[in-house]
């Protein structure tokens, strides 16, 4: 049942992600993400440590040519990478009190770009 739970929370996240890909018209992938107060305490525990040291070779959060390659391999992919491990990346991203729209939602996060820089400002 431990699998079953997997696959129906990567089922849900995946079914959520399609309805909200039909939302809005222009390109989102551009727009900068927030998070909600709990998330971004998952971020600050879980994701920041490696997606913002570069010696990591983690992708860099908010870095979207980085992140670019990796959403283009779908959602489902990349669910199973967070879940499983990749690479360096452990089991889960060490957050196990993440569930699959969680780790959709910090994904979506560090692949989109900063918030600063959504008026095309660079970044110092």
């Amino acid at each position: 049942m431990r699998n079953g739970g997997k696959r129906l929370a990567a089922a849900v996240a995946g079914i959520a992600l399609l309805m909200l890909a039909g939302c809005g018209e222009g390109d989102t992938a551009s727009a900068p993400v927030t998070l909600n107060e709990r998330e971004a305490t998952l971020y600050q525990h879980s994701c920041k440590t490696c997606h913002e040291d570069a010696a990591t070779g983690a992708p860099l959060t908010h870095n979207t040519a980085a992140w670019t390659p990796r959403l283009a391999k779908g959602e489902d992919a990349l669910l199973e990478s967070i879940v499983n491990g990749f690479n360096g990346m452990p089991p889960l991203g060490q957050c196990i009190e993440c569930d699959g729209n969680d780790f959709m939602a910090l994904t979506r996060f560090m692949a989109a770009p900063a918030p600063e820089n959504a008026a095309g400002e660079t970044a110092e």
